[in-house]
């Protein structure tokens, strides 16, 4: 958001994407509104996925990792006696088989085992890169990749109905799971194949698919001239790190990119600071070599803000 004169629109978008839209689609469609530049989502949904896709705009660019780092909730629907080259709907049908003798006992066990900590192999179809190219890139130019396997984690795997041969499923994942892959991991487990055939997202940290606005109610809201309105600030996704209000002095200080010395703060996880506007200015991290706070990032100029009293001393919060 705006502050002390700062004309920059800044703040993250919490949007229902439909289906049928790319991530980068949706990125555009908002450039072209906003007329601002530096737009960008956390976390891709795939074409055919539905639900919440974070838009940072401004500033709020710079704190995507934050909601990459996210717990994500999704709902998924697999189902059972279909296998495809891209693991869901969209890909072309690989095999049939009879998954009548599928039961909900059966599917219950085999989620048991894809919780916690397990091993994924992407998709060929996916983003992840082989030599500096997206695998869907190579696999469509006919290159032969064989993904990597990687760690993920499933923090819960629930059943919500059993409409045979269909699962649907509640997941809820650190970052890089692949909700594809589990799809088809769990046809493996359970002999018949599988295939993802709807997804959703539920949730991305604090971004309730219940709060999320469609892209026509986006619209609108620019049409109206409201748009604004339905920003998060900047700091909304970093109220898990503890909090500091600077003097003008640190605040000059950390607009210049120098270290500054905080009392009572561990040297763990970083700390977001403030000036005396309330205005987030820095994201801090403790450098351990010079014992003082180090400016990892940065949202405020060299100079201190307007609205800025004379302050001699640091006002600290936890």
């Amino acid at each position: 958001m705006r502050c002390c004169g700062a004309q920059e629109t800044e703040g993250f978008l919490n949007i229902d994407k439909p289906i049928g839209k790319t991530s980068f689609s949706v990125v555009a469609r908002i450039r072209r509104w906003t007329g601002e530049k530096r737009i960008g989502h956390a976390g891709t949904l795939d074409p055919l996925a539905t639900g919440v896709l974070p838009i940072c705009i401004g500033q709020a660019t710079r704190l995507v990792e934050y909601l990459v780092d996210a717990t994500k909730t999704y709902r998924a629907e697999i189902e059972f006696g279909i296998t495809t080259d891209t693991y869901d709907a969209e890909g072309k049908v690989l095999s049939h088989t009879d998954a009548s003798g599928i039961t909900q006992a059966q599917v219950e066990i085999a989620l048991a085992g894809f919780r916690g900590e397990i091993t994924q192999i992407p998709p060929v179809f996916s983003a992840v890169k082989q030599h500096g190219m997206p695998l869907y890139k190579l696999a469509r130019a006919g290159v032969a990749v064989t993904p990597k396997k990687r760690t993920a984690r499933i923090d819960r795997l629930e059943l919500l109905d059993w409409q045979p041969p269909v699962a649907t499923v509640e997941v809820v994942c650190g970052k890089g799971t692949y909700i594809r892959s589990l799809a088809h991991d769990l046809g493996e487990q359970l002999g018949v194949g599988a295939y993802l055939k709807n997804l959703e997202r539920l949730r991305v940290g604090i971004f309730d698919i219940a709060d999320a606005v469609t892209l026509e109610q986006l619209e609108e809201a620019f049409r109206a001239g409201y748009w604004e309105n339905l920003l998060y600030p900047l700091d909304s996704i970093l109220e898990h790190l503890p909090a500091v209000v600077l003097n003008n002095e640190s605040v000059r200080a950390i607009g210049y990119g120098s270290a500054i010395p905080l009392e009572g703060f561990s040297a763990g996880a970083p700390v977001r600071a403030y000036d005396m506007c309330g205005k987030l200015d820095a994201i801090l991290r403790y450098d351990s070599e010079k014992g003082l706070w180090h400016p990892e990032k940065v949202f405020v100029a060299g100079n201190v803000p307007p609205c800025l009293q004379s302050s001699p001393v640091d006002i600290r919060e936890h």
